[in-house]
């Protein structure tokens, strides 16, 4: 298990009193009062203060999967991308799940998808009207492959969908910084069609055996498609059951699957309530443990950074005499 660690910089002999989280800005400063008992002036200055230096050639091409469905591909799509377009940086998210796509509803924008890559493919629309550009960060934008209940046609693959990102590459609105595809569960034909034009890839996993033997295989499928460049995200951490031994440490996980780590999402229940708003957890104020790790996890991936597991001490187990039955 590991800590958060949010990167801050504080002078010595910080107030008691004085937190991050009592900073609803993330991206203003906050100064403190000085503490008449503390002959130092506290200082708390965050460090989303500062714009990340974003790394690599441009766009970054990331397909998120995981190859179990339900470890929250789409969620992390999401406040992921919702962070980085908050940060400053130019962000498509397309949904390439073809008959199942939720990545409209976790950001609320379900109502305005009228066209979507099947219609541009045919000739019905342009790229930009299928391109759905979110109201509160207009430097977000979505798009769908199709529409629910909707066929594609047979020569929809790979080849498709590395037209479609060749097509924001080259759109007179400029090159985007990122570009994150929402892969669908299965390694079926649709875990082939996401990856195909992608160049790095983040996995997300749970602790739970059933997740990590999909996570496996899909490893080996992206670098056997020549995508080395995978780094994980494990989600639902629960520091309370590693204690108790009921729950693999995400340092058991990572070194088990052998990827650097992008961010650690531990077990909230607001992720339930953001998600039937269509309200990504990242704009909730104040904010929440999962909410600050999506968004240092979308600050790693843009300098290609990753961070460390720590062990977390697992708990005595109490023993139990014969006159522990009389209390």
């Amino acid at each position: 298990m590991l800590s958060l660690q949010l990167p801050t910089v504080i002078n010595p002999k910080p107030s008691s009193s004085s937190s991050f989280l009592t900073n609803t800005n993330p991206f203003k400063p906050k100064t403190l009062k000085p503490n008449p008992s503390s002959p130092f002036t506290v200082r708390s200055v965050l460090q989303y203060n500062r714009k990340p230096q974003l790394s690599g050639d441009t766009p970054r091409v990331v397909v998120i999967t995981s190859g179990k469905g339900g470890v929250g591909k789409t969620t992390t799509t999401a406040n992921v991308g919702l962070s980085l377009a908050r940060l400053g940086f130019s962000v498509v998210a397309i949904d390439a799940d073809v008959g199942l796509r939720n990545l409209d509803l976790l950001l609320g924008l379900e109502n305005r998808v009228n066209y979507t890559v099947v219609e541009v493919l045919n000739g019905d629309c342009r790229l930009d009207q299928a391109l759905v550009r979110d109201k509160r960060w207009s430097n977000f934008e979505l798009l769908c492959i199709s529409k629910p209940r909707s066929k594609l046609p047979m020569g929809f693959g790979g080849k498709a969908l590395v037209w479609v990102v060749d097509a924001l590459k080259a759109r007179q609105e400029g090159c985007p910084d990122f570009i994150l595809i929402d892969c669908p569960a299965g390694i079926d034909a649709g875990f082939i069609t996401a990856i195909t034009p992608a160049n790095e890839a983040v996995l997300v996993t749970t602790p739970d055996i059933t997740s990590l033997r999909d996570a496996d295989r899909v490893i080996g499928l992206l670098e056997c498609d020549g995508i080395r460049d995978i780094k994980m995200m494990v989600n639902r951490v629960r520091t309370d059951m590693i204690k108790g031994e009921d729950m693999m440490s995400v340092l058991d996980v990572q070194e088990m699957l052998g990827l650097a780590l992008l961010g650690m999402i531990p077990e909230d229940t607001e992720v339930i309530r953001s998600t039937n708003r269509g309200y990504p957890l990242v704009l909730n104020r104040p904010p929440t443990l999962a909410g600050l790790a999506f968004e240092q996890a979308a600050w790693r991936l843009v300098e290609q950074d990753s961070m460390k597991a720590v062990m977390v001490e697992e708990e005595p187990k109490k023993k139990r005499g014969f006159f522990s039955f009389f209390g």
